[in-house]
């Protein structure tokens, strides 16, 4: 494996036209930590699947197409061209080009913000990794969250913005616990437990999961293991503390635990026990925080998207505990790391 990724490397760095497909599938594969192309395409597969299987095709085409004008737009900006080539000014862009076709419906004005907000996403990137130097610490998806909070939330003052699958706005709510709920299966703690990795990228479909955990596992397997250890603890978490079923059984407590996983156990500490405790606790925190937010910005009448694993992850980093950081220096969606 290491050889043919070896061999890709080298065939993209003498070819433009493998250098710009290679650039663009490591921003795939980034949306996970994962600076590799092949991990990126498994990514996008992922997308590709889960979107023919729910009859959305334009989800998956809304991702490819931004994650090209992303990257366009940082090579016209004439980004850092180290950053560049790793794939880092794509990541959001994909996750833009996804979250929009999923909450807004198909129509000429909702291609028509997607391809700004795609554009945007990478100015944004560049702003907020400019602000979070001064703590060294990644900008994550934030981009692409404070991007898209934007796009979704004037779908609310644009009559030819129609919303498909967001909203309305209203109060939040206690969810009652009555008990009245039938019991989960083992299927369906199984399927609910893939679907975490997929709703990463907004998808709502088990097999697309394995495709993201494989793609994982081809790059990185501490990472495949704290996604998959992520998902596990965000179901556990949210059933104990009963939470919505649908929003359970849908992954949508998963999904910002998978990352806050795999960012604090094995991107960017170096494996231990006490990174993997420490990863825990942010990742049970990081369910918490998605109940919190989800109430909070109920009367907005948006999504959250990946800001609770931003916002804990940022919360987790920061005090920089002692902790040893990882060999690799690896500081995605940061455009300042440094390496030891």
């Amino acid at each position: 494996m290491s050889d043919a990724l070896s061999t890709w490397t080298n065939a993209a760095s003498k070819n433009p036209v493998l250098r710009f497909i290679d650039i663009n599938l490591r921003g795939a594969g980034q949306v996970i930590f994962q600076n590799n192309p092949l991990t990126g395409l498994f990514f996008l597969a992922a997308i590709v699947w889960g979107a023919i299987a729910g009859g959305q095709i334009d989800i998956a085409i809304g991702a490819v197409v931004a994650l090209v004008i992303a990257t366009v737009t940082a090579i016209i900006l004439e980004a850092d061209e180290a950053t560049l080539q790793q794939g880092l000014f794509g990541f959001n862009g994909v996750l833009v080009g996804a979250a929009v076709p999923t909450f807004l419906a198909d129509g000429a004005a909702m291609w028509f913000i997607l391809v700004v907000g795609a554009a945007v996403s990478t100015v944004v990137m560049l702003a907020v990794s400019k602000v979070m130097k001064t703590w060294e610490t990644p900008a994550l998806t934030f981009p692409f969250v404070l991007t898209t909070w934007f796009l979704v939330l004037g779908a609310y003052s644009f009559g030819h913005l129609p919303i498909a699958s967001m909203g309305p706005p209203a109060l939040p709510h206690a969810v009652a616990a009555t008990g009245a709920e039938p019991a989960l299966t083992a299927v369906d703690l199984f399927v609910a437990w893939l679907k975490g990795p997929a709703q990463v990228f907004l998808i709502n479909n088990p097999v697309s999961g394995v495709l993201v955990l494989v793609g994982l596992l081809i790059s990185s397997p501490f990472a495949a293991l704290f996604a998959a250890l992520g998902a596990a603890v965000a179901l556990a978490v949210s059933l104990v503390l009963g939470a919505s079923l649908g929003s359970v059984t849908a992954g949508l407590y998963g999904f910002s635990a998978v990352l806050t996983a795999v960012a604090l156990g094995a991107v960017f500490y170096a494996p231990s026990l006490r990174v993997t405790l420490f990863a825990l606790l942010g990742t049970i925190f990081t369910v918490l925080v998605q109940g919190a937010l989800d109430a909070a910005i109920a009367p907005i009448g948006i999504p959250t998207f990946t800001a609770p694993f931003v916002f804990v992850t940022w919360l987790f980093l920061l005090p920089k505990a002692d902790l040893k950081p990882h060999p690799h220096g690896r500081m995605q969606g940061g455009l300042f790391a440094k390496k030891p």
